[in-house]
């Protein structure tokens, strides 16, 4: 996909990772900053998924998608932030060509499963509040564990064709660039190729993975806040709503930031902006997940007081299947 014109130059070898170079005093905070952030991270989506694994009032296809997110959220923090320390914490910014492209493939394929997961989730809200008499039969325990295997198979293999037209680009020249991990619209933007031409395809790319499963979602909701509208006595409504509500606004927080960065070309003026939304939808939203879940939902605070009592004693409640 080089131009011709630039068959002579040389192709680079590794990148440079500028991330929060223009802040070079502040780099021990920061570090200290994303440390505790990570930290805090891990420790509270994990709490979520021994707490669906353990509790058996939680083992519902609800809250094995949440456990299913949580494990996500692990994953998906993994792929940049210890990067993003160890570089604060060495001082050393590159990375490999190789090392910057299967970081992009983890991290698209991660963002690609969590929009189908989060698509998924939003279509049980919708049976159990539109449809509730379909419910039973149609979120079995088979169709959760298909379901969530097919958001895991799905994302991974939706990327693996952009993260491929993107192995097929030739970089050369400038090797810097400039967010604090390899996304897709910085690196593109250091090919060969005429810059327009590439921004466009990746934006193509990324089109079918962010956009159809937000399509898919928004409608389950218009349908589910139809359905509660329709409920004549308030407290119905305000149990209605509470079920969703959690889902409702970790949606809207992700595909918030997610479309803004992704959707729209990047100029100078978006270009701090769009890296702020990146650090919101990589860092804070997988850090934020877990309190929005814990923090709104009685049914979890009620798994965690119970764990939380039978750490005291010893004691380990058995695992379930789904009900």
């Amino acid at each position: 996909m080089a131009a011709p014109e630039q068959g002579n130059q040389t192709s680079i070898t590794e990148f440079v990772l500028l991330g929060f170079g223009t802040f070079p005093k502040l780099k021990i905070l920061l570090f200290l900053l994303f440390l505790v952030i990570y930290i805090a991270t891990m420790a509270g989506n994990i709490l979520i998924m021994v707490l669906v694994v353990t509790a058996q009032h939680l083992h519902t296809p609800m809250y094995f998608f949440l456990g299913n997110l949580s494990c996500l959220e692990t994953c998906y923090t993994s792929t940049i932030l210890p990067r993003m320390l160890a570089s604060l914490l060495t001082g050393d910014k590159t990375i490999s060509v190789s090392g910057c492209i299967t970081q992009l493939y983890f991290f698209g394929s991660l963002v690609a499963t969590e929009c189908l997961l989060l698509s998924v989730m939003s279509y049980d809200r919708y049976l159990a509040i539109v449809k509730p008499l379909h419910y039973a039969a149609r979120m079995s325990g088979r169709s959760c564990l298909q379901l969530a295997a097919g958001s895991w198979v799905g994302g991974f293999l939706a990327n693996s064709i952009t993260t491929l037209s993107i192995s097929q680009l030739t970089f050369c020249g400038q090797n810097a660039i400039d967010h604090f991990f390899c996304d897709l619209i910085p690196l593109v933007k250091l090919s060969c190729n005429d810059p327009q031409k590439v921004e466009m395809l990746s934006i193509t790319l990324s089109f079918p993975i962010l956009l159809v499963p937000f399509l898919l979602t928004m409608m389950s909701y218009i349908s589910i806040i139809t359905t509660i509208l329709k409920i004549p006595s308030t407290t119905g409504r305000q149990k209605a709503f509470s079920t969703c509500s959690s889902h409702l606004i970790v949606v809207t927080i992700y595909y918030g930031t997610l479309l803004l960065v992704y959707m729209f070309p990047t100029d100078h003026t978006l270009r701090d902006c769009k890296t702020i939304l990146s650090v919101i939808y990589t860092v804070l939203t997988p850090l934020v997940n877990p309190l929005i879940y814990t923090l709104r939902n009685k049914e979890v605070k009620e798994a965690l007081r119970k764990a939380c009592r039978k750490c005291m004693f010893g004691q380990c409640e058995p695992i379930s299947s789904l009900r």
